[in-house]
Parts: structure tokens; sequence; C-alpha cells
């Protein structure tokens, strides 16, 4: 049987929609238990197709989306499946609020951590780059990749640098720390949060701390890491040389 990574996707998806099926019943534990199993069974695959696509070569701008859309469509159908049984004008603008959170956090986090890895080996981004494919593989890149215009000035520290591979290492002890704090903004984190609340009798608290503790990981995770890059620029950076008028002549 050939294994690929749009399977581990679709299964994901599958599960997820079941997840979401559960947490319908939220006020009851057992369900909201099976949500909690399902949603992990969830995670399990959304690692899988990664891996898969990694060990058979066969990662693609159009795998990398549908990976994205089957995480960003689980949570939409939890959310929806939440709201539903709530069903009031503040449990649907919380719930859409979340998710448009949710969408935005994860995809900066995304780019922040492909960012770091990339950074490690010493290769860096000669120039942002420019999404490509259908419409909707473009705009998933683009959100994806939209800080690395900001991230530019550390990108050319990196690629002038004598030896960039101990720049990379110099720089990854430093930024593990904000990527560490903004392992937060990971599915694992909303998928435990979510079996929290539920269990808990009010999947608002849920909506509430995905718009705002979330939010402010995001935050300061992205000012925290553009600090340490920030750092790197003003030491490796060589000073500017003395025009003619500036220069004491002997």
């Amino acid at each position: 049987m050939e294994f690929r990574p749009t399977r581990f996707s679709v299964a994901g998806l599958c599960l997820g929609g079941l997840a979401a099926l559960a947490y319908a019943q939220w006020d009851s534990w057992a369900l909201a238990l099976v949500g909690l199993v399902l949603s992990v069974g969830w995670l399990i695959a959304d690692g899988l197709d990664g891996m898969v696509a990694r060990a058979t070569k066969t990662a693609s701008p159009l795998g990398r989306m549908l990976d994205g859309l089957c995480d960003h469509g689980v949570f939409a159908l939890i959310y929806i499946s939440l709201a539903i049984t709530i069903d009031t004008p503040e449990a649907w603008i919380l719930a859409i609020a979340a998710g448009c959170a949710h969408a935005v956090q994860s995809n900066m986090y995304e780019g922040e951590r492909s960012r770091f890895h990339r950074r490690l080996k010493g290769i860096a981004l000669d120039a942002p780059p420019v999404p490509t494919g259908n419409a909707l593989v473009r705009f998933y890149d683009g959100v994806a990749s939209s800080i690395d215009r900001i991230a530019m000035p550390f990108e050319r520290t990196l690629g002038q640098a004598s030896d960039p591979v101990a720049l990379g290492a110099s720089y990854g002890a430093r930024a593990v720390a904000p990527l560490r704090f903004m392992a937060l903004l990971t599915a694992n984190v909303r998928v435990w949060a979510i079996f929290v609340a539920c269990f808990a009798g009010n999947p608002r608290i849920f909506w509430w701390f995905e718009i705002v503790p979330l939010t402010l990981v995001a935050i300061v995770g992205l000012v925290w890491h553009r600090r340490v890059e920030r750092a790197f620029v003003r030491t490796t950076t060589p000073p500017r040389p003395k025009t003619a008028s500036r220069m004491h002549l002997s």
C-alpha cells in the first residue's frame, strides 16, 4: 500500500470532524473526553502527513496548503459545533473572532518556526518569497510568509556572514527562547484548552483564551524574536566608511 501524505491529512480531517460531533455534546463529560481522544488522533495523523511527505520527498506547496486547510478546518468544525449548541449572538461572535485569531496566530507561528530551522543551517533568504501556484495557494503562502519582509535585515546579515553556519548557531542559541514561548500557539495547546473549557461546562472559556492570551503570546513572541534579530544585525554590521568631507587630511 502506497503511503501518501494527503491521505493522512484527510484522515485527520475525518477524526477532527468526529471530535466536533462529540464536542457538540460538551455538557456530557464522557463525550467531551471522547472529543479529546479523537482530537489527539487527529494530531497524530497531522504529524504523520508531514513525516511521510519528507520521507518520500513528496512535499509540495499544494500539500502544505492542504495540510494547513485541514488543520484550520478541524478547528472550524469544532468552533461551529460549540457555537451551534449555545446558539446566541454572543457565542457566534466569539467563535468567529476566535477562529480568525487562530488562523493568523497559526500562520505566523509556522512562518517563524520554518524561518528558525532554516537559519540554523546557515541558509539565508535572498528576498521575500513570491507565492506561486493557484490563488488559494498564493494566499496561504502569502500569509504564512508575511513576516519575511520585516525579518530581511537579519537575512542579509546572515547571507553576508563569513561563516553563516556559525552565525546561524549563535542566533539559534538566543532565538530558541522566543520560539519555545510561541509553541503555546501549537494545536496541542488548543486541543487541551478545548477539552478543559468543555469539561468545565463553558466553551466560552476556550474562545476567550484564543482571543486574548494566545494573541498576546503571538505579539510578545514576534517582538521578542525581532529583538534577537536586531541584536545580531547591530553587532555584525560593519561600520559605514567615512565620506571624503568628513575625513581629516594629513
